[in-house]
């Protein structure tokens, strides 16, 4: 991966655009007085996890044996069960009738929002060997 020619400006619109889609997020919980969109900032904070953990586990070994590969494999899924209850949990609330759909477009924009900002993050400020995120 590359670093931008510039990595204060890179910088600066990652944190532009994490602090708008945070106030998404907490818009539609306050406009509405209704809380529950807040549980997906839970989503956000608890996706890294199971990656971190199932990396220490795997240990530094060989990226391709067999032997580490299903840990980590365990980790890229429970990490995915996470990314996708974050963008689907506004969803099913609102189609429960929990929150208003108003609630449930800011909490989907903030998301996505954030989402892109670790995508963002990720493409610019990260080096991997092989060329993948992991």
């Amino acid at each position: 991966m590359s670093t931008p020619s510039n990595p204060m400006a890179a910088i600066i619109a990652l944190a532009f655009s994490l602090s708008v889609g945070i106030l998404l997020v907490i818009l539609s919980s306050a406009l509405f007085n209704n809380w529950l969109p807040l549980f997906v900032v839970l989503t956000y904070i608890l996706a890294p996890i199971p990656n971190l953990i199932c990396k220490r586990v795997a240990g530094n070994g060989d990226y391709f044996s067999d032997d580490n590969r299903g840990v980590l494999e365990t980790g890229y899924f429970l990490t995915s069960v996470f990314v996708v209850s974050g963008v689907c949990l506004p969803l099913v609330l609102a189609h429960g009738g929990l929150i208003s759909s108003a609630a449930m477009y800011l909490s989907l924009t903030g998301g996505v929002m954030i989402y892109f900002t670790i995508l963002g993050y990720l493409k610019f400020f990260v080096t991997v060997d092989d060329g993948s995120f992991y």
